[in-house]
């Protein structure tokens, strides 16, 4: 750990509060934030289809966008109101978003996707609620998702720096690649071989636990079975450290009656993937809760040293499923409950996403591994030790809230992307 003055402020921070939302990049979301690295004033690498030529206009398959809008980024607000919704999803998947990023180029985000031009669009970043909390404490403007692709395997990284297993899976789940490591199509069919299984036995898209809860309609040879890697959770328990992760909707989905209106989404929750928080044992009662209990613990200033909040589908802004206004005014009730409560002096909030949500950004990932990292999103460090009016323009990735809470507290890292990764403390002033 580094030996600065940062680093020694960090005994300051006694609660850690990370609210995880869903697939958007930091260009369609803050790419008009001021001070911050965000949309250019033009491409220099317009978006190419398959045979590598450039596009006239951009495709559509959205209805409300016309089919002649210019190779660029445009603005979203013109055709979808910011608390509208999208009436696709975009292809957020392990080897598409590789495809995607071409290389470091960004140019295939169009061609590689379901949704087409809608990749390309962004929200001004004036209409979004959450933008004053950035402008007011700190933006990081280059913080990336951890692995390629979606949400199931960057939940797995947030709280495990790691790619799940799936032994002897399903020939069918098995993804099928040709000799440049992408999938090819079935020759039958002509559908795109893209299983969640590589080759070699790692689950990279989604699959659903064994464990509860998960979609009673998954064959049970499907399920992921119960993943023994450590986990930052772990971890923390070792050290008698207190910690837990909330769920929107949680107590709900576990007892088997969802509200399909609240879209609850199984694979974003990736304790309940582990053997230590499996159905019936002691790591789930402890530390698997409802958001409900977060909101009544913040109020009472009885939160644990280090607290997830995943909010339900219709709040965490996922494109298709829920909409950024209704989310991002969640989110703002979660920050008050905070601020507002008796933890708030000794406390920072982070508020990320999950992933890009296949949504096009300009800036390159930086090297890393096998794995990632992947495009860059959004994330915003609230707390009253947050810089103020502050761009963070350090290099980050979602394993640098793993390597935070390791230095806050002592433990050792999971894995060799969280030892070497910065970890925020770039956006902290702990003072003298």
């Amino acid at each position: 750990m580094d030996a600065s003055p940062q680093a020694h402020g960090l005994a300051k921070l006694n609660h850690l509060v990370v609210i995880v939302l869903e697939n958007w990049s930091f260009d369609s979301l803050y790419g008009e934030f001021k001070g911050a690295d965000g949309l250019p004033s033009s491409v220099s690498s317009p978006q190419i289809d398959s045979t590598g030529a450039p596009y006239a206009a951009l495709p559509q398959v959205e209805s409300y966008l016309p089919p002649d809008l210019p190779n660029a980024p445009f603005a979203l607000d013109s055709y979808l109101d910011v608390g509208g919704r999208t009436t696709v999803d975009l292809t957020t998947k392990f080897y598409q978003e590789q495809a995607q990023i071409h290389g470091g180029k960004m140019d295939r985000f169009v061609s590689v996707s379901s949704a087409k031009g809608l990749t390309m669009g962004y929200f001004h970043t004036s209409d979004l609620p959450l933008a004053a909390e950035a402008a007011a404490y700190t933006l990081c403007d280059h913080f990336h998702h951890a692995a390629f692709g979606g949400s199931f395997l960057n939940h797995m990284w947030l709280v495990a720096a790691a790619t799940p297993v799936f032994p002897n899976a399903p020939t069918a789940m098995q993804a099928v690649l040709d000799a440049n490591g992408y999938p090819v199509a079935d020759p039958k069919t002509g559908t795109l071989q893209d299983g969640p299984i590589t080759p070699d036995g790692y689950a990279v898209n989604t699959v659903y636990s064994v464990n509860s809860p998960h979609p009673a309609t998954t064959p049970a040879a499907n399920l992921l079975p119960k993943q023994t890697m450590p986990t930052v959770g772990d971890r923390l328990s070792e050290k008698g450290i207190d910690w837990a992760w909330y769920a929107g909707g949680w107590d709900d989905a576990v007892a088997g009656h969802s509200d399909p209106k609240v879209a609850f989404q199984y694979h974003h929750h990736p304790f309940a993937y582990f053997a230590n928080y499996a159905d019936g044992t002691p790591g789930r009662a402890a530390h698997l809760k409802d958001e409900t209990v977060f909101m009544a613990a913040a109020k009472a200033g009885t939160l644990p040293a280090v607290s997830y909040v995943k909010p339900v589908g219709i709040d965490n802004e996922h494109p298709m499923y829920a909409d950024v206004i209704t989310g991002e005014l969640h989110v703002l009730d979660l920050i008050k409950a905070v601020r507002n409560g008796p933890q708030w002096n000794d406390t920072a909030i982070l508020v990320i996403y999950d992933e890009n949500g296949g949504f096009w950004d300009h800036v390159a990932p930086p090297g890393g591994d096998r794995w990632g990292p992947g495009t860059r999103i959004p994330a915003l460090v609230i707390s009253p030790f947050a810089r103020r009016g502050f761009v963070d323009h350090t290099g980050y990735d979602t394993t640098s809230v793993l390597a935070l809470i390791e230095h806050r507290w002592g433990i050792k890292p999971l894995g060799t992307r969280d030892a070497a990764v910065a970890d925020l403390t770039a956006a902290f002033d702990f003072g003298p």
